[in-house]
């Protein structure tokens, strides 16, 4: 559904209120727009975009916590774009005069579609078309990528989704940072220590919506011999049909973890000065995941 002008909608070219006292540069005009939901209130997530009449942007940004905008601009035609997770896009074109105000008012952005869940029932992840990657920092300076190259999951997905559950193993020794040396010693009880702990080890155990399709799934992370409570920010990505008409289902999920909390500290490189590896891990999952029926059949 359409995002839809609020009654209050105001499109003059007058100065109007507490606005009209601020000074404008010469030759400029005044672009304004307080974004809300259909319970009239403040979307203070959304942002905004003003493109120039040969489709240029001009300028773009996030909205203030009350879900309003101000900008000066040249005088001519813009067109106006919001977006804000979970709602539908809004745009429309106004007209800014020098000296003037175009107080486009109170928009009314409408709750988006949201993506149609997977069915009920027992999935597995597809490792041949899933991803567990990460990026720490290395000595202060660049970012180290890296990969893991075996794992495996299950998904359970209830009837109410906030139900469902999922079990990631991952195994610790198939971590890939494109340089076997390094690799060697990020295995080695320096790091990962594989040969004491060869797997990390995902259990779920609530799951939140967010809003949109964003969702929250928290749980229990097991490395290094630590287990500690993790939450995956998850954008679910829809459902989709693989070559063979088989139905997949696709999210992308990031968390951050820090080292010290699961005891991998390092310190045969701390004591001696050199900071190698930052103290926080980005870690990104891309994942497709098919019904387990299916994995069974093939």
């Amino acid at each position: 559904m359409a995002a839809r002008w609020s009654r209050k909608r105001r499109d003059r070219t007058e100065g109007s209120g507490a606005l009209a006292t601020i000074p404008l540069p010469a030759r400029a005009g005044m672009l304004s727009c307080r974004v809300v939901d259909p319970g009239q209130r403040a979307v203070s997530a959304a942002e905004f975009g003003v493109s120039d009449a040969a489709g240029e942007v001009v300028v773009r940004g996030a909205v203030d916590p009350y879900g309003s905008f101000v900008v000066t601009l040249p005088p001519g035609e813009y067109r106006v774009s919001v977006a804000a997770e979970g709602f539908a896009p809004y745009r429309a074109t106004t007209s800014v005069v020098e000296n003037g105000h175009a107080a486009l008012g109170d928009v009314t952005l409408q709750i988006g579609q949201l993506p149609r869940l997977p069915e009920a029932g027992d999935w597995e992840v597809d490792p041949a078309h899933s991803a567990i990657s990460f990026t720490v920092r290395h000595i202060g300076l660049a970012r180290i990528h890296g990969r893991f190259n075996r794992f495996a999951g299950a998904i359970r997905i209830a009837e109410r989704i906030e139900e469902s559950a999922m079990h990631v193993v991952i195994d610790a020794a198939s971590i890939d940072t494109n340089m076997p040396m390094r690799d060697d010693h990020l295995r080695s009880p320096d790091f990962l220590d594989v040969e004491a702990f060869p797997t990390l080890e995902f259990y779920s155990d609530r799951v939140a919506h967010r809003g949109g399709d964003r969702w929250a799934v928290t749980g229990a992370l097991s490395l290094h011999g630590v287990t500690r409570t993790v939450t995956l920010e998850t954008e679910y990505l829809g459902l989709g049909t693989g070559m063979e008409g088989e139905p997949r289902a696709a999210c992308r999920a990031t968390t951050e973890l820090h080292r010290d909390d699961f005891t991998v500290n390092w310190q045969t490189m701390l004591a001696r000065g050199i900071a190698a590896v930052g103290r926080s891990i980005t870690v990104n999952l891309d994942v497709q995941m098919v019904p387990k029926a299916l994995i069974s059949q093939a």
